[in-house]
């Protein structure tokens, strides 16, 4: 049995420990380049999937049963890596790995910052572990940063270009508290002008396929000034060591592939680093340089298309057979892949890199590092020069986001419409940019600058930020309205910056989710820009994507696309002021008086005149007056709203009536604030037409005072259409659940004459039972819930799960319960924890109900995942549970209590068998 010391996750894992060295006189491989190193490193990274007006991605069907595709690759990848577990032949838990603290990696900035919005915890522990691997590695993390929103860097311009680095580095320097050393490249696409870009922001290498090199040699010396070069531009390059590529403003090689590069001098450049004997002649210490990683291109296609990272030895072998027995005194075996890979493309894979990094790699002798710490001990002793144009998914150049190349294929699918989708959004980018530096300098000392510091604002848009960035840049006092369009202008070229997210171009279809979110970024750009400078650059726009054929009948061409897909999804003021309105009558206000179901009795009128404040995704709702009334089965609100986007300030005062028929009937109207007494006269006339009790006349009034344009609840954003659509069919759904309740009650001994017989049941009343039985165990957990803190009614209601779950068994019934599934995990996890952490008189009872609760939830069949609870357990045993256990052995103490929470361990399939066994 492996001791406790030895086991990873509890105690903090030291792959590498220099007092052992120190002790033997041995080279330490974390202080001299001495032996195989090992990098993995993880591109992790999700397109940004925000609705642009709502700065909030909505439900994507497609990623069911998690909300959207983000949600979901985070359940199967992004926290399974954070708490990667390691297993022993049983299955049970010995020790749970913080992957990231080993993989090298880059984040999307747009992905950091959902997981920052969505599961903070896993987001302090990417943190906690670039800390730790600074701390391992001599001051180097494993984190580096990455261009910002994954554009194409060769198809950018300059300024584009630069503004990617600027912001990728700032989002980097908010998050992980300093510089990075390495930057990503989105699909690792890089040219000259890129690497120049890259050296003057001070990133200090990349990362590149094997076959985005053209030649490498040598660096030249004074002892070997002309070292000869060797061709490797059919992926031959050596991937053990770093190379270094200089910019130079002409090539010294009439043979060379690559055109001039034009350099401008900068301050500071840096003296060459150079751990050998050699000395680089003087025309190379002049030159600016970049130093570039190529990963192992066969391993790491091994990683993302074979079965080798089912199995940590296989890993470890693979990764062997590219060691060079030439004696070197150090190499670097470097793979890389998209992070996803590591349990989202292939299940459970994690856990293979958790046990590789602390059993299977330091047993071969192996330094598990980064690229940084690789690069402090071992400089490039070769350089490299580089293919014009690559990237390491398109075999072409990067056509692949421009042509038809056919990367990314859909079979007899064409992509004749990217090469007309990259240019119509390089034609509005560039009369964006004229927009842009035309109405910019009227409020920005340097609108450029501006752009490039507005990433400030983007990672915090509190009110106090946003003033002090203004204030900052502006050429003048800024009034309010001013201040709009110098937002506006901002926003305006965030989206320009958005609609070249590569994702786009990647597949083989223009009207894909991928390619329409970037006709959104462009719908957006273009509304604001209108908004600003009064511009009509839409039809033109329009006439520009039509020349992009898709290979769907239903849309012919880009046009039809951002038609049907686009222009339908934008929203306005009157939209957000409509959902506001229509979830008002279900939503409790200030000293209302509502049903259970969310509606005000009947006959009732509520009123509210003091400000009431909401937020609406990315909008505040200040509710300056609200008039409620319900008559029989009419329900009539009448209110004045002020509307202000958090993004861009801008704000409407708007006047809303809705009126609810009952059911799913909704009519909803929009109006501007024209000033007190015209409201008051609108609410008047609107409650006088509701004592008629007619919809039709009520409906008729609103049409005289509105207009003709209505609102109903298919125009609420998704979200809060669902909600309400379950809240509209619960008493329908009581009703039913009822029926079927008792059909299953009447009929029970029939159904279990056909089980007891093995004949099929009818399948009317097999569904009656599922239903049935699903509704009480629901109606069960909710009453646990509430009565969590009382010990014998949970008792109870723990009795009653067991009798379903007895029932369901028997009747080969499918409880389809996944509200209850989470119920169940939450309220395990909330005993598990009151039971570890609050001290009291009850322990026996508490972990007896616990126990229960636990064997109940797996006897209810609901797919129950436990690990959270886990995580929890095993994060108090190392440091709590047994060191309490160790303490009553050795006063004598009596034991039972600890055997009790060790034997809950086993419950939680965590291993703890070694230390049951030392207690006896």
């Amino acid at each position: 049995m492996t001791s406790a010391a030895e086991l990873p996750g509890q105690t903090g894992i030291n792959l590498t420990s220099q007092e052992n060295y120190t002790n033997a006189k041995m080279p330490n491989p974390l202080m001299t380049a001495t032996g195989v190193y090992v990098t993995v490193h993880g591109h992790f990274y999700q397109p940004p999937r925000e609705n642009p007006y709502l700065d909030a991605i909505e439900r994507q069907p497609g990623a069911a049963p998690f909300h959207d595709w983000n949600e979901r690759i985070h359940h199967e990848c992004y926290r399974p890596n954070a708490f990667a577990r390691v297993l022993n032949d049983r299955g049970e838990l010995v020790g749970i790995v913080n992957n990231y603290e080993f993989l090298s990696f880059n984040i999307g900035p747009t992905l950091m910052s959902w997981l920052e919005r969505h599961d903070v915890e896993v987001y302090q522990r990417i943190l906690e572990a670039d800390r730790k691997s600074c701390q391992r590695l001599h001051g180097h993390g494993n984190a580096i940063a990455q261009v910002y929103n994954h554009i194409i860097m060769p198809l950018a311009n300059e300024r584009d270009k630069y503004t990617q680095i600027r912001w990728g580095k700032a989002d980097f320097r908010s998050r992980f508290k300093r510089d990075p050393e390495g930057m990503w490249l989105a699909e690792t696409a890089v040219d000259y002008p890129t690497l120049e870009a890259l050296v003057k922001e001070g990133i200090r290498f990349i990362v590149l396929a094997p076959s985005q090199a053209q030649r490498c040699r040598l660096l030249p010396t004074k002892e070997n000034p002309h070292p000869e070069w060797h061709e490797v531009g059919g992926s031959q390059i050596d991937p053990t060591r770093p190379y270094r590529c200089y910019l130079k403003p002409t090539l010294s090689t009439a043979s060379s592939p690559l055109s001039t590069v034009s350099l401008s001098p900068r301050d500071g450049d840096r003296e060459i680093e150079n751990s050998t004997s050699q000395s680089p002649i003087p025309d190379h210490q002049s030159l600016p340089y970049i130093d570039i990683f190529f990963y192992d291109g066969p391993i790491s296609r091994d990683m993302g298309f074979s079965d080798v990272l089912y199995n940590s030895g296989h890993l470890a072998g693979r990764i062997g057979s590219a060691v060079r027995g030439d004696r070197r005194p150090a190499q670097l075996i470097s793979v890389a892949t998209d992070g996803e890979t590591f349990g989202h493309h292939k299940g459970g894979t994690e856990k293979t890199l958790a046990y590789a990094f602390t059993k299977e790699f330091p047993h071969r002798g192996w330094t598990v590092t980064n690229f940084a710490h690789y690069l402090s001990l071992n400089p490039p002793t070769w350089e490299v020069e580089l293919k014009p144009v690559t990237a390491w998914s398109c075999a072409h150049g990067v056509d692949r986001w421009q042509d038809n190349c056919g990367c990314g294929g859909g079979g007899e699918w064409h992509q004749e419409w990217r090469r007309p989708l990259r240019n119509a959004l390089n034609w509005l980018r560039d009369r964006l940019i004229e927009v842009y530096e035309e109405h910019g300098r009227q409020f920005f000392c340097d609108p450029w600058q501006a752009r490039d510091e507005y990433i400030e604002v983007i990672l915090d848009r509190s009110p106090h930020n946003i003033h002090r960035f203004l204030e900052r840049h502006q050429t003048h006092k800024l009034t309010n309205a001013e201040q709009v369009d110098a937002l506006r202008l901002l926003e305006m070229q965030r989206h320009a910056l958005l609609m070249f997210t590569s994702c786009g171009w990647f597949f083989e279809e223009i009207s894909r989710p991928e390619g329409t979110q970037i006709l959104r970024y462009a719908a957006r750009a273009l509304e604001l820009a209108g908004d600003v400078a009064g511009v009509q650059l839409e039809k033109e726009f329009l006439k520009r994507l039509a020349i992009a054929p898709s290979n769907v009948d239903i849309f012919k061409h880009g046009g039809e696309v951002y038609r049907q897909l686009v222009a339908t999804s934008q929203i306005t003021f009157k939209q957000v002021a409509a959902h506001h309105a229509i979830a008002s009558l279900f939503n409790n206000h200030k000293g209302e008086t509502r049903n259970g179901n969310g509606t005000s009795p009947n006959n009732c009128t509520v009123k509210y005149s003091h400000p009431y404040q909401k937020r609406v995704y990315c909008y505040n709702v200040h509710e300056l007056d609200y008039h409620l009334q319900r008559l029989g089965a009419l329900t009539l609100a009448v209110g004045h709203l002020k509307l202000i986007s958090e993004i861009t300030w801008e704000s409407e005062h708007l006047v809303f009536a809705v009126l609810h028929l009952g059911g799913w009937d909704f009519h909803c109207c929009i109006q501007p604030f024209e000033g007190r007494r015209t409201y008051s006269q609108i609410k008047e006339k609107l409650l006088a037409s509701l004592q008629k009790a007619s919809a039709a006349n009520t409906i008729l009034v609103m049409m005289q005072l509105f207009g003709d344009q209505a609102f109903s609840l298919e125009n609420l954003f998704a979200e809060e259409r669902h909600r309400l659509m379950r809240l509209l069919s619960q008493e329908t759904l009581s009703r039913l659940d009822q029926l079927y309740t008792q059909t299953y009650r009447d009929n029970y001994g029939v159904i279990m004459a056909f089980h007891r017989d093995e004949l099929p049941a009818p399948q009317e009343l097999q569904v009656a039972a599922e239903i049935a039985l699903s509704y009480r165990c629901v109606n069960t957990l909710r009453a646990l819930e509430q009565d969590i803190s009382e010990p014998q009614s949970s008792i109870n209601h723990i009795l009653e799960l067991k009798a379903i779950a007895s029932e369901a068994k028997h009747l080969r019934c499918r409880l389809n319960i996944p509200e209850g599934k989470q119920m169940l995990e939450q309220l395990i996890l909330r005993l598990l924890w009151q039971l570890l952490h609050d001290a009291n008189d009850t322990f026996d009872a508490d972990i007896q109900r616990l126990e229960r609760l636990i064997d109940v939830a797996y006897q209810l069949n609901v797919g129950i995942c436990l690990d959270r609870s886990q995580e929890l357990y095993f994060s108090c045993l190392y440091n709590k549970i047994l060191p309490q256990c160790q303490t009553a052995i050795a006063n004598g103490e009596d034991v039972i209590k600890h055997r009790q929470l060790l034997k809950l361990g086993q419950k939680l399939a965590v291993d703890v068998g070694y230390w049951l066994d030392q207690m006896g």
